[in-house]
């Protein structure tokens, strides 16, 4: 005899809120500390902008109860808990640039933003019952991800900014249509993937240990290649080839666990790099900058020089092991400190300490999304929720990586942290995506009720029973079709109907075997 435990499954939305106390004391902490460090006594707007910080995310924790009530409990702290620090950085930053007499005000813009990303966060969650939904979109998605990965090269809206043309304006407010279109890339990616997986994992030859693809097979990722190399040439923007790139060849990777993809995508990435490092000036100032940043002349070269990168450098060695504390340090010093170079600016007042624990937190928002990508049912939530939650890391891996002069420096945003509207509005969509696949990943199964014996399976004919409706039924026109109803099924709490749609608890409803 066989039997099915009744398994209460829990939702963890009490986990969430007390981890949400967590995040919000570790920004509404920081932001008080800043204005310790720089002024000797406690902001004085300290108590509203803790308030809208904790109403920000109890609003989107309310939503969670509401539409996703089995979403992992872990993301949404995490992602409020970097938001926060980077806000307070901000603001520490703008206290440098108000004594320096320079353009400051990034923090309450930022606040803004923050606000309008969480909202639009929460509107995705109430507007997408289930993300299956996306996959009707695949090649719409494709479409509109190379219009947006264009659009900055359009005559009158885009605009060149040191030297790269990824920013498009509409008025006074500009946008980079790069952070939506990995967005809609990822979809695209998925759709395409789940559909052709096998042919790529099975078909082709093998070739010193690696399966090779065919050559028809091999047109996505020509495509992909050319539009990166295509990103890089016209729009002089290094890290945005090198992200949407790397997201396509790691989702064909989680498709077919093909370890051949991920070694042609980096042969084909380092080869047009090269190519482009030669015959495209500004390419090749990024590879001088890398190689060789503490030359004199490429220190002092104006513009493209190395001062930004090493300037970063010194001010993470002057932080040490442990920081300078916060609003001790001087990352005025370095240019963009509130956007490219946040990370150094951490890295000085918080020390190495405090930024191995927020390149921890990126490490647990990536393994929560990869659990609700192993967790789903679905292949193209796999590759969906895998492919957003590669991309965060890879972005993180890519910036921190561009200023510690492990690779060239690139123009891409540190996520959540940075100062940026489009990538605060960007990175809280994938939040918003991976808690949906998550709580269908955690949601329990459909409840299963066993058979007793001898009874029939649903839609088995017992042997001289005669079908309502066939020859023999004398009653077929005379009288309703009679449906029977075993004697469990009746008895069962959710009637003889099915269960109960408002039922929240379906597995405490699984019947043993006997």
């Amino acid at each position: 005899m066989a039997t099915v435990e009744p398994h209460r499954v829990r939702a963890g939305r009490g986990t969430e809120l007390l981890l949400l106390v967590l995040a919000l004391a570790l920004g509404i902490g920081a932001y008080a500390l800043v204005g310790l460090g720089t002024s000797g006594e406690v902001p004085p707007d300290v108590i509203g902008y803790g308030a809208g910080l904790a109403g920000l995310a109890v609003a989107l924790h309310l939503v969670l109860r509401w539409r996703a009530p089995y979403a992992d409990p872990v993301i949404l702290p995490v992602t409020i808990a970097l938001n926060g620090i980077g806000l307070a950085m901000i603001y520490r930053i703008d206290f440098a640039y108000e004594l320096r007499e320079k353009a400051n005000g990034f923090a309450a813009r930022q606040l803004l933003w923050t606000a309008i990303a969480v909202a639009l966060a929460a509107l995705v969650l109430i507007l997408l019952r289930d993300h299956r939904t996306l996959r009707r979109f695949t090649y719409t998605a494709m479409v509109v991800a190379l219009a947006l990965l264009a659009l900055p090269l359009v005559p009158g809206i885009g605009k060149s900014i040191n030297g790269a043309r990824i920013w498009v304006y509409f008025g006074s407010v500009g946008m980079q249509p790069a952070e939506f279109a990995k967005l809609a890339l990822a979809v695209f990616f998925a759709g395409y993937l789940v559909t052709h997986r096998d042919t790529l994992a099975l078909a082709g030859s093998r070739f010193l240990g690696l399966q090779l693809p065919r050559a028809r097979d091999l047109g996505p990722i020509l495509v992909v290649w050319a539009g990166s190399i295509a990103v890089l040439v016209f729009e002089k923007d290094l890290g945005t080839s090198l992200l949407l790139f790397g997201l396509f060849v790691a989702m064909l990777y989680l498709a077919t666990e093909r370890i051949s993809w991920v070694v042609i995508g980096l042969l084909m990435f380092v080869g047009g790099a090269m190519v482009a490092a030669t015959a495209f000036a500004h390419v090749g100032a990024r590879f001088d900058v890398w190689l060789h940043a503490l030359d004199p002349d490429v220190f002092d070269r104006d513009p493209g020089g190395s001062g930004q990168v090493v300037r970063g450098l010194f001010g993470m060695a002057s932080g040490g092991l442990f920081g300078t504390g916060w609003g001790e340090g001087r990352p005025d010093l370095v240019p963009y400190a509130e956007s490219d170079f946040i990370v150094p600016s951490l890295g000085e007042e918080l020390g190495l300490t405090g930024l191995l624990a927020i390149l921890m937190l990126y490490a647990v928002l990536t393994q929560r999304g990869m659990r609700a990508a192993i967790g789903v049912r679905d292949g193209f939530g796999k590759l969906l929720a895998g492919g957003l939650a590669f991309v965060v890391a890879w972005q993180c891996f890519v910036v921190v990586g561009g200023v510690t002069r492990l690779i060239p420096l690139t123009g891409l945003t540190t996520p959540f942290l940075a100062y940026g509207g489009s990538s605060l509005l960007a990175n809280w969509i994938i939040v918003a995506l991976l808690l949906r696949v998550s709580n269908d990943a955690r949601r329990p199964a459909p409840a299963a009720r066993g058979l007793r014996p001898g009874e029939p399976l649903p839609g088995e004919v017992l042997p001289g029973e005669v079908l309502p409706g066939e020859p023999g039924d004398d009653a077929a026109d005379a009288a309703p079709v009679p449906v029977r109803v075993p004697a469990s099924a009746a008895s069962a709490p959710h009637g003889p109907q099915g269960p109960d749609p408002d039922d929240d608890q379906p597995t405490e409803r699984i019947g043993g075997l006997s």
